[in-house]
């Protein structure tokens, strides 16, 4: 399904590994999401996007979100035709929202989970 641009999980203790250069000291990661070449990570702080771009994805861009700045999210599960779940969040300053889509097989649910254990603090 990473062919079509949706986003799976990944293990969490391996995204910890291959991302501890951008962790604060103490700081984990709770869930991660692949999406092609790109990555979400949802940790203990904050939201992380990781955009690799160009041909071969060496320069890479690392979008940081900390918890306090979503104001809202959204998520749409996926149907019977429509096999993909969405995650919209906004954050404050922006006017259009960060979206992602995830494979039937992520539990959208357990996105909206973690989000709100770390937006509603």
């Amino acid at each position: 399904m990473a062919l079509f641009g949706n986003a799976h999980t990944i293990d969490s203790g391996e995204a910890q590994q291959e991302y501890a250069r951008l962790l604060g000291n103490g700081e984990q990661v709770h869930a991660a999401y692949l999406l092609i070449r790109d990555t979400i990570l949802f940790t203990d702080r904050r939201l992380i996007l990781v955009d690799k771009q160009g041909i071969t994805g060496k320069k890479v861009e690392y979008h940081s979100i900390p918890y306090r700045s979503i104001t809202h999210f959204a998520v749409e599960t996926a149907g019977t035709f429509d096999l993909d779940a969405e995650l919209k969040i906004w954050v404050s300053g922006t006017a259009a929202p960060i979206e992602k889509t995830f494979t039937k097989g992520v539990d959208i649910y357990e996105v909206q989970a973690i989000l709100t254990q770390f937006v509603a603090k």
